[in-house]
C-alpha cells in the first residue's frame, strides 16, 4: 500500500490552481479562432508497457514564429506492477493542459510549457481490480529541437508531472536522407510508484504522406518488472488543422 503525502499533494494542488488560472487569463486575451494556428498530434508507444497519446498543439496565434503555445492530450497505457504475491497489471489514463512559450532562434526552437494534469489508474490481478483515486497535479514539458547543420537534427523532451511523480526523458539525433532523419534515440520514465522503463532504438523522423508527418522507432526495451529486455517499437503522428 503506497503512503501519501499531504504536504506533497497539499503543494502540488496549490501549483495546480495557479497554473489553471494562468492558463484562462491567457486564453481569455487570445486571438479569434480565424487567428488560431493548431497542429494534432498522436502518439504509440508499443512494447512490454504501452502507452498511447492524442492531443492539440496551438499557437496563439502561430506556430511558426516566437509566440504563445496551448498544449493539450490525452492519453492512456498499460504497464506490469510488482503485487505482495502475484504480478499485475497498471492501467493509467491521464489528461493535461498546458500553456507556454516557444522561441524561434538561429539554430532551432525552444519551448517550455506548465499546467494542470489529472490521472486516475486501475490495479488488475487473479484477485480482481482495484480503482485508485483520481490524481491532480502540476505539469512542466520542456522541448528543444536543433539544426546545428542544414542536414542534422538533435531533440530532446522532458516531462515532469507531480500526480505521479513522473518524469519522463528523450534524447534523439539524426542526419538526413531523402529528407527524412534517422539516428538513433533513448528515452526514460520513471515514476513514484518505482516503475522504470528505458528504450534504446533507431528512430526515422519527419517523412511525409499527404499532410500528415510521422515518426518511427524500433528497438529494445527494459522495465524494472521484467527480468529480460523486449522489443519496442513506436509511431508519432502530426499534421496541421
Amino acid at each position: 500500500m503506497r503512503v501519501e503525502r499531504p504536504q506533497l499533494r497539499q503543494r502540488g494542488g496549490v501549483l495546480c490552481v495557479a497554473a489553471g488560472i494562468l492558463c484562462w487569463v491567457c486564453l481569455a486575451n487570445a486571438p479569434r479562432a480565424s487567428e488560431i494556428d493548431t497542429l494534432v498530434f498522436g502518439s504509440l508507444d508499443a512494447g512490454a508497457a504501452t502507452f498511447m497519446t492524442a492531443g492539440a498543439k496551438v499557437g496563439l496565434p502561430s506556430l511558426n514564429g516566437d509566440g504563445a503555445v496551448v498544449l493539450a492530450s490525452l492519453g492512456g497505457g498499460r504497464q506490469g506492477a510488482r503485487g505482495p504475491e502475484a504480478s499485475r497489471q497498471r492501467y493509467t489514463a491521464l489528461g493535461a493542459i498546458a500553456y507556454g512559450y516557444q522561441w524561434f532562434l538561429g539554430w532551432g526552437v525552444v519551448a517550455a510549457f506548465a499546467g494542470p494534469e489529472i490521472t486516475t489508474q486501475m490495479l488488475t490481478d487473479p484477485n480482481g481490480s482495484t480503482l485508485l483515486p483520481s490524481r491532480f497535479g502540476l505539469r512542466l514539458h520542456g522541448e528543444i529541437w536543433a539544426r546545428p547543420s542544414e542536414d542534422m537534427l538533435l531533440q530532446g523532451s522532458v516531462v515532469a508531472g507531480t500526480a505521479l511523480d513522473s518524469v519522463w526523458v528523450r534524447a534523439a539525433w539524426g542526419y538526413r536522407l531523402w529528407d527524412t532523419y534517422f539516428g538513433p534515440e533513448v528515452s526514460l520514465y520513471t515514476d513514484a510508484s518505482g516503475f522504470r522503463k528505458l528504450n534504446l532504438g533507431l528512430h526515422g523522423t519527419d517523412f511525409t504522406l499527404g499532410r500528415f508527418s510521422f515518426r518511427i522507432s524500433a528497438g529494445l526495451q527494459s522495465e524494472t518488472v521484467r527480468r529480460s529486455i523486449a522489443p519496442y517499437t513506436a509511431l508519432s503522428v502530426w499534421s496541421p488543422l
